[in-house]
């Protein structure tokens, strides 16, 4: 909220709806990193194919020290490091790809997974995170086929199920359901959780760690279910808070009503 206030342009609703999922990949234990050493070469990777949503990607990071927690403050201005999509050309440690055109990220993703797999012979993980909204685009569809076509373990898919996007509820401006019956006839072990509860965030990763670890040959897909905008009374559940920030007074409300 501080950032979005500050930047007066950005995205509320959907950070703060998948907030609980970033902290356990960076600060929960779940993706092997080191901040101090970003490049390390045993590292998992990560993809925000939903770009836009970066504001809590962003602020994961800096909590878990990748850069100081006093650049937030530059989000979206000018030569910051801090754009309104990921971009690796800015020079952010953690930053693996550039990404916001949506359908793009999942499938750089895969290609990730594809070499660590198949070409380096790796057990590095590669995790990405769509909303529910990109599976609308075609190219989502392709990745996913190819990850079980490969039998790519080491690859962890996370939607973002919020039933929101941009113009409105999902099954009014573009129906994917059922997801979870997708996801199976695509070959993956699909896991469903609450996106708001860290013991059910923390088991489905722990499971999807332990089918990499195994060598199931089978990917992961973990459907968390959220509402956009959580925590925050006026933006909870709201689709029209998909791309707008907070004004001073909201921001003090939401920052009144979170639980910091």
């Amino acid at each position: 909220m501080k950032m979005l206030l500050l930047a007066k342009s950005g995205h509320s609703g959907g950070p703060l709806g998948i907030a609980d999922v970033f902290a356990a990949l960076y600060m929960g234990g779940v993706m092997r990193h080191q901040a101090d050493n970003p490049h390390w070469e045993g590292r998992d990777r990560f993809v925000l194919s939903a770009g836009h949503m970066c504001p809590v990607q962003y602020a994961a990071m800096a909590n878990a020290g990748f850069f100081p927690k006093s650049e937030l403050a530059t989000l979206r201005k000018y030569n910051t490091r801090l754009q309104g999509h990921p971009g690796r050309d800015m020079g952010l440690p953690g930053i693996e790809t550039s990404s916001g055109s949506l359908g793009q990220g999942i499938s750089i993703a895969v290609g990730m997974a594809m070499s660590d797999k198949l070409l380096d012979k790796s057990d590095r993980r590669v995790f990405t995170l769509t909303g529910d909204g990109e599976l609308q685009e075609g190219s989502v569809w392709e990745a996913a086929m190819s990850v079980s076509h490969f039998g790519l373990d080491n690859y962890c898919w996370i939607i973002d199920n919020n039933d929101c996007q941009i113009d409105g509820r999902i099954k009014e401006v573009m129906d994917v359901y059922p997801i979870v019956d997708k996801c199976v006839a695509f070959g993956f072990e699909t896991i469903v959780i609450d996106g708001h509860n860290f013991d059910e965030i923390m088991a489905a990763f722990d499971k999807f760690i332990a089918n990499s670890t195994n060598g199931t040959g089978k990917p992961t897909a973990i459907i968390a279910k959220t509402y956009m905008g959580r925590g925050v009374s006026f933006m909870e559940d709201n689709y029209k808070w998909h791309g707008n920030p907070p004004n001073a007074e909201q921001a003090e409300q939401a920052l009144g009503e979170l639980v910091l």
